[in-house]
């Protein structure tokens, strides 16, 4: 395919002087210039200078069956051709949205037998806050309204998801989080377990939903929002002993749960939804990413029998322009069929995710790793100059990961870092040579980033 664009320069002034990127500093790129991306196909990105990228990150967490598949164009074309766009309001569907949602209930576990389609996960976050708030009211219980959440948790970036989700820099900007929302901490061992063992970590930790409700009051709370695995708080993986501890506290108190699988679902953990991977038993499940592999927008809450009846008795005074926006539904469908006929996630179960992890957890080794988690396809190592104490770098939080990451990009890898933890999310589809590929990447921008962090005289630990 030949190349049709501007130079990269000149693409460059363009973006910066019109395009307002999201979580950026604007002045800052403006004056480096955006990275510009101008064709994709399975786990490789070219920029406008021909450079051929691995991506790591699947995007952002979502193109799980790789990029450039034809069938996903042709399906996207064809219903454009026959329906390009009809709502659902007004008591009216149409064949796209009837088939996903179809499709949708036999795969979702347990009797998350109903949808409601959305644009985005953080459109779907937002639907849930109103969601459990319309429930309880219609159940006579209109004060039970409050939603608990965790610190350092991501569940989009709307006034509602981002007040739902617990990252505090988020918080700073535009008046958040909005009331009737709380959190508690996150079950975050490697950097906030002190001496604690994993697993006496893990149950302090869930037993404070438990004090949080009972300093709230029972009849306040309606639900407690969380992803099986955080992704874009650092891919911090609970230790063993938390998540059952949660699942009795919520039965214990009758509060519902909302999974939030927009990162977890469709394959990321090695199971079709990470609540398999941890045994939950979400009430609501908020899907996006995945769901289209990123090929076209679109969300939904996964809702279960019981809350769709009650909520179904009732008009619920919300919805979208674009809630199953039939070609998103379509391509949607269309990803759903490549996952099973081409069994993808039983690929990342049995062969590649065992594959990687292997791979992943011997980056442990390297002198400034200090640990290497992995579930499925979604992994983090944390960067320390101290493995035995855990430490953080005496350096401002993130400077260090930043170093990693740049260094990742000058080795045509996409590996992204939250404060000093690098992170990855690969194609579903990436291959034995291809993990291999990308552990080299990682291997030697970890290598890189050793030399220059000690050159720069950061290899020290922070005071306790």
């Amino acid at each position: 395919m030949s190349e049709n664009h501007l130079p990269t320069a000149e693409l460059q002034a363009l973006d910066a002087a019109h395009h307002l990127h999201p979580f950026t500093d604007g002045d800052e790129l403006n004056t480096k210039g955006a990275r510009i991306i101008t064709r994709a196909h399975g786990v490789y990105l070219t920029d406008s200078d021909g450079i051929e990228i691995l991506d790591g990150m699947a995007g952002l967490w979502c193109v799980n069956i790789g990029y450039g598949r034809e069938e996903m164009a042709e399906v996207a074309a064809r219903q454009m051709r026959q329906l390009s766009f009809y709502n659902t309001f007004f008591q009216t569907s149409h064949p796209p949205a009837i088939h996903l949602a179809a499709k949708l209930a036999e795969i979702v576990p347990g009797d998350l037998n109903h949808v409601f389609f959305n644009g985005s996960g953080s459109d779907s976050n937002d639907t849930n806050l109103r969601m459990v708030r319309v429930y309880w009211a219609l159940k006579g219980k209109p004060e039970k309204s409050v939603v608990i959440s965790r610190w350092n948790g991501y569940h989009g970036s709307t006034m509602g998801a981002a007040s739902l989700g617990g990252m505090k820099g988020m918080h700073k900007q535009g008046g958040l989080p909005i009331p009737g929302i709380a959190h508690i901490n996150q079950p975050d061992w490697w950097s906030e377990g002190g001496d604690m063992t994993p697993e006496e970590f893990g149950l302090m930790r869930a037993r404070e939903l438990e004090e949080k409700i009972l300093e709230i009051g029972e009849d306040k709370v309606a639900a407690f929002i969380a992803e099986p695995v955080q992704g874009a708080g650092g891919v911090i993986v609970p230790p063993d002993s938390y998540w059952p501890e949660i699942r009795r506290i919520l039965d214990k108190y009758g509060i519902l749960f909302i999974a939030d699988e927009v990162i977890c679902g469709f394959g990321r953990t090695g199971n079709w939804f990470g609540s398999q991977t941890f045994d939950l038993r979400p009430d609501i499940m908020t899907i996006a990413k995945g769901l289209s592999s990123g090929y076209l927008p679109i969300g939904g809450s996964m809702v279960s029998d019981e809350v769709a009846r009650v909520v179904n008795s009732d008009e619920f005074a919300h919805g979208y322009t674009y809630s199953a926006h039939p070609v998103a539904a379509a391509v949607a469908l269309e990803n759903l069929r490549i996952m099973q006929d081409e069994k993808i996630v039983d690929t990342v179960r049995s062969d590649t995710g065992p594959y990687l992890k292997a791979k992943w957890e011997a980056l442990a080794k390297h002198p400034m790793v200090g640990e290497a988690k992995i579930v499925g396809m979604m992994a983090s190592i944390a960067l320390t100059p101290d493995k035995a104490s855990r430490a953080k770098f005496a350096a401002k939080e993130g400077t260090v990961g930043l170093i990693c990451r740049e260094r990742c990009f000058a080795n045509n890898l996409v590996m992204r870092h939250v404060g000093d933890r690098m992170i990855i999310s690969p194609p579903l589809v990436i291959s034995r040579a291809e993990i291999d590929l990308l552990i080299e990447r990682a291997r030697k921008a970890l290598d890189e980033t050793y030399e220059k962090v000690q050159a720069q005289g950061m290899w020290e630990a922070a005071q306790a």
